[in-house]
C-alpha cells in the first residue's frame, strides 16, 4: 500500500470564509476536521485481526476532502489558474464551472485564469493569452460539450518553463484537469515549483473515460460514456437481430482498462462477447472467439460483439510508439476483428450482415449526464477546498463513498483494471453468457 500523506505548503491560520458549523449538531453543515481520514480497503476476513492490533499509521489513512476552518490562502490575495489537458471527455466544463464558482461565491477570489490548450498554453512559443474567467463567464459552460479552454496532449514534460510562466502569472494555486499523463505532468510540477521554494498549491481532478485511475472508484465522464455506450450497442443489437445472421461490432474506449465495455454490456444486457485487455482470447481454434462466434450464430441467427480499445492487442506485431501524452499507440482492434469475422465467415461460405460501430468521438464530445454534472460539482468544489487550504501534490477522487485527498504519486503508481478473478467480470459473463475463457489448451 502506497503513503496517502498529503503535502501541504504550510500551517493554515486563516479564518475561512465559509459559515459553518464548528461541530455537529447545530443542524447546519460542519468544517471537515484536519484528523478525519477513513481507511481504504474495507474488506475483512473474519477472525484475521484480533483486538489489541497497533493502531494504522497516517500513511496508511485516506484524508477526507471538504472545507477547513482554518485555511492557508487569504482568499483577496489568490489567483488561481485552470488547465484541461488530454483527450476530450464528457464533464470537463463542468468540473471547470464548478471550480471557478466555487472560489468566487465560497471564498470571494476575484482572480481566477483559464489556461488555453492544455499544457501547451504555458509555453511561450504558442502565445496564447489566458482567459479570465468569473460566474458569468462560466454559468452556461456546462450546456456544451467539450472544454472552453481548449486542450491538448503533450507539453507537460517542459516541466521548468510552465512553473516560469505560473511565476510570471503569479498563480498561487494550478487545478490540473486531466488523466494519468496529466496527472504526473501536475506531480512534476508541483517538485518543480518546491525546489524553487515557491508557496504553489497543485491540486489535480482525475479526469478519464476509462475509470482506470488507481484509488479512485470512479473519474468523471465515466457515467456519461457508459450512457452513450449503451446506445450504440443497443443500435448494434437492433441491426444484427434484423438481419440474417448479423453481427454488430461495436469498439469502445478502454487503453488498458476494460470498465467501460464491461459496465456497458451490464447495462444493455444485449451483448454476447464482450472483449477487454485485462483478459486474453485466442481468435482461432476450437475455444478460440470465432470458433464461439459461429456456434452462437447458429443457436441464436444473431451476435453482439462489444471490444475495448486495448483488447487484443497481442494479434499486432508492429513497432512500439508513443503519442504526445505518452500513451503507447495501439493497433485499432475493431477494424482487425471486423476483417477477421468477415474473412473467417467467408472461407466457409457463412453469409452475415455486419455492422462495425465506433461511436468514441462522439462520446468524448458529449454533454455530461445529470449524474456526472452533480458529481464534477462536487469534485470541483472539493478541489477548492483542499488547494484554499494549501494542500498540493494531490488529486480529488471517491473512496468507498467518500471524497478525499490522494496523492499524485499514489494515483499514477498504476493503472486500475477489471480484475478477471472478481465479481465485475464474473457479471459480465453471467450477463454475455460467453465462455469464461476463450483460449486454447496447449
Amino acid at each position: 500500500m502506497p503513503d496517502f500523506t498529503i503535502e501541504t505548503l504550510g500551517k493554515c491560520a486563516v479564518d475561512s470564509p465559509l459559515k459553518l458549523a464548528e461541530d455537529s449538531g447545530s443542524g447546519i453543515p460542519v468544517f471537515v476536521p484536519e484528523d478525519h481520514y477513513i481507511y481504504y480497503n474495507i474488506e475483512h476476513v473474519l477472525g484475521s485481526r484480533a483486538d489489541g492490533q497497533p493502531p494504522l499509521s497516517r500513511d496508511q489513512l485516506l484524508e477526507v476532502a471538504g472545507p477547513r476552518q482554518k485555511i492557508y490562502f487569504s482568499p483577496s490575495h489568490v489567483h488561481a489558474g485552470v488547465v484541461t489537458c488530454g483527450g476530450l471527455c464528457p464533464g470537463l466544463n463542468d468540473v471547470i464551472r464548478a471550480i471557478v464558482r466555487s472560489l468566487w461565491h465560497l471564498y470571494g477570489v476575484r482572480r481566477i485564469s483559464g489556461i488555453r490548450y492544455g499544457y501547451k498554453g504555458f509555453l511561450p512559443e504558442y502565445g496564447l493569452e489566458v482567459v479570465p474567467l468569473d460566474p458569468d463567464v462560466v454559468d452556461d459552460i456546462h450546456k456544451i460539450g467539450g472544454t472552453m479552454l481548449g486542450t491538448s496532449r503533450g507539453g507537460g514534460d517542459r516541466t521548468s518553463e510552465i512553473v516560469d510562466t505560473i511565476e510570471q502569472l503569479n498563480l498561487n494555486i494550478l487545478f490540473a484537469i486531466g488523466g494519468d499523463g496529466t496527472q504526473k505532468g501536475a506531480l512534476a510540477i508541483a517538485e518543480e515549483i518546491e525546489r524553487r521554494g515557491l508557496k504553489i498549491a497543485v491540486v489535480g481532478i482525475p479526469k478519464t473515460v476509462d475509470n482506470d485511475i488507481e484509488f479512485v472508484e470512479k473519474t468523471f465522464g465515466f457515467d456519461t460514456a457508459v450512457v452513450k455506450a449503451s446506445e450504440a450497442v443497443a443500435a448494434a443489437h437492433m441491426e444484427a437481430h434484423s438481419q440474417i445472421n448479423g453481427i454488430g461490432l461495436v469498439k469502445l474506449m478502454g487503453r488498458d482498462s476494460g470498465f467501460i465495455a464491461v459496465q456497458t454490456v451490464l447495462a444493455v444486457h444485449e451483448a454476447n462477447f464482450v472483449l477487454i485487455p485485462e483478459v486474453p482470447f485466442d481468435l482461432e481454434g476450437p475455444q478460440g472467439f470465432l470458433s464461439m462466434l459461429e456456434r452462437r450464430l447458429s443457436r441464436r441467427g444473431h451476435a453482439v460483439i462489444v471490444v475495448a480499445e486495448g483488447a487484443g492487442q497481442h494479434f499486432f506485431h508492429q513497432e512500439v510508439a508513443y503519442d504526445a501524452s505518452g500513451n503507447r499507440k495501439l493497433g485499432d482492434i475493431g477494424l482487425y476483428l471486423k476483417d477477421q469475422i468477415q474473412a473467417y465467415f467467408s472461407e466457409k461460405h457463412i453469409e452475415i450482415n455486419l455492422k462495425y460501430i465506433d461511436p468514441s468521438y462522439m462520446i468524448r464530445s458529449a454533454i455530461a449526464e445529470p449524474i456526472d454534472s452533480m458529481y464534477c460539482e462536487r469534485l470541483g468544489n472539493n478541489a477548492v477546498h483542499a488547494a484554499m487550504a494549501g494542500k498540493t501534490k494531490m488529486l480529488i477522487g471517491l473512496v468507498n463513498n467518500e471524497f478525499v485527498h490522494i496523492p499524485i504519486r499514489a494515483a499514477t503508481s498504476k493503472r486500475k483494471q477489471v480484475n478477471p478473478e472478481g465479481s465485475l467480470w464474473r457479471d459480465a459473463i453471467e450477463a454475455t453468457q460467453q465462455p469464461v475463457q476463450m483460449v486454447n489448451p496447449k
